[in-house]
């Protein structure tokens, strides 16, 4: 049974564990859309595991962790988009009005729990999360598969499809193989989004 808890000082362990030495991505340690170009470069897989421990530690959530039967499979990064600069920087991310928004900016599923739904999963509690903590609305970056060939390299901000059958629209498609930028509005923090 997968069970998707915030991360949180008491999880850092887990999530250390689920992105392995490797750090998820390259090294990248989930920092790519935290940290301008030369200072993720400067940081090096070691720095930016030290940048992302440093969120968890001054108590702010940084994602999202899925659990199957207690051990961690799954991740997914959703925060103010404030908390990622670099989405305000390439042509295919940077803001399209604005609404203050909640974004999500990348999935993490180990290779053996792939194809499960988990990536699903957490897109909904992803923004149930923002839902709580006020958010007026979110966003997400997804390929569209039916544009381009999506690796799995690309698919870490997520494909269209999911994020569609969760209730997102698309607000900009800004070349016709580029992440398309989708949004859901929430309603009322104190009430379910419906």
């Amino acid at each position: 049974m997968i069970t998707i808890e915030p991360v949180t000082p008491d999880r850092w362990d887990d999530l250390e564990r689920l992105f392995g030495a490797s750090g998820a991505y390259s090294g990248c340690w989930c920092t790519w859309w935290r940290l301008g170009s030369k200072e993720w470069e400067a940081a090096g897989s070691a720095g930016r595991r030290q940048h992302l421990a440093d969120v968890v530690e001054r108590g702010d959530v940084p994602g999202l962790l899925a659990y199957d039967d207690g051990e961690p499979v799954g991740w997914v990064a959703v925060a103010p988009r404030d908390a990622y600069p670099r989405l305000n920087r390439s042509p295919h991310t940077k803001p399209v009005d604005d609404v203050p928004v909640w974004s999500i900016t990348c999935f993490w599923i180990r290779r053996e729990h792939r194809g499960r739904r988990i990536a699903t999963q957490l897109l909904e509690a992803a923004v149930e999360h923002a839902h709580r903590g006020g958010a007026e609305a979110i966003e997400g970056y997804p390929y569209d598969p039916a544009t381009r060939s999506v690796t799995a390299a690309d698919a870490f901000t997520g494909v269209l499809g999911p994020f569609f059958r969760t209730g997102f629209e698309e607000l900009a498609r800004r070349t016709p193989t580029s992440r398309v930028v989708v949004r859901r509005r929430l309603g009322d923090p104190g009430q379910r989004d419906s």
